[in-house]
């Protein structure tokens, strides 16, 4: 679980966040002040991801991110901004932020963006392997292939990242919200509620040998779905 420092003073909305950003399988721990936030700075390589806010009762995000700097920490730096204009959008890049988001937004684009940050700061704890293997599926995370019992599965994108959300989370309950939020690439394409029933048929047409009455990718009513491990 990637543990998370949000710098945030708005109650309602650091509730709102923390309550999803936990559900999104993320830890978190929130700082309301920027004196609050600089007094981590000596354990702030204990986070994965900073989320910043930009405006605080007694200083801007802006600060903590030049601090975190100086100290040549390389953690990744999303804001938090009222306003994109491109003066205070430049100003966060310049100060070594890596990027931001518009209030208001939504959830699903939010996490996105974290899990994007994540990966190409190397420190996604989905990202550590380079392959799955968990029954009689084989999963090869550098060359994005699967195979089953040994033979290749022809997925698409979306059906690919569904499958290795499921697999990663073998035997677990994974929720509608948290695997609609998973679906939404980085181009910002989102996957409704509808396309998300149309994935999972479509993948279970592909890897079970009766998809009616499926043995790897099972619903759990009113929660969500969960992939069962089947040996070969």
């Amino acid at each position: 679980m990637n543990t998370l420092l949000l710098l945030e003073d708005d109650f309602s909305l650091v509730d709102g966040l923390v309550y999803s950003l936990k559900k999104n399988d993320f830890s978190v721990e929130v700082a309301r002040t920027v004196q609050d936030a600089l007094a981590l700075l000596p354990e702030i390589e204990r986070f994965d991801l900073l989320i910043l806010d930009v405006t605080l009762p007694d200083g801007t995000g802006f600060d903590v991110c030049e601090a975190v700097r100086r100290q040549n920490v390389t953690i990744p730096i999303l804001f938090l901004t009222a306003s994109d204009e491109e003066v205070n959008v430049i100003r966060g890049l310049d100060c070594g932020g890596d990027d931001y988001i518009t209030k208001p937004f939504k959830l699903g684009e939010l996490c996105s963006r974290i899990r994007a940050l994540l990966r190409r700061a190397g420190v996604s704890k989905s990202e550590k392997t380079t392959s799955i293997e968990c029954g009689d599926i084989f999963i090869d995370l550098l060359g994005n292939r699967a195979t089953l019992k040994g033979k290749a599965l022809d997925l698409t994108s979306a059906e690919y990242r569904l499958l290795c959300l499921l697999v990663r989370n073998a035997n677990r309950v994974v929720t509608r919200a948290i695997i609609l939020n998973e679906l939404w690439d980085d181009a910002g394409n989102f996957v409704d509620d509808n396309t998300l029933s149309v994935y999972v048929r479509r993948l279970r047409e592909k890897v079970e040998s009766d998809p009616s009455h499926p043995e790897h990718l099972i619903t759990i009513r009113g929660f969500g779905y969960q992939w069962k491990e089947v040996s070969v």
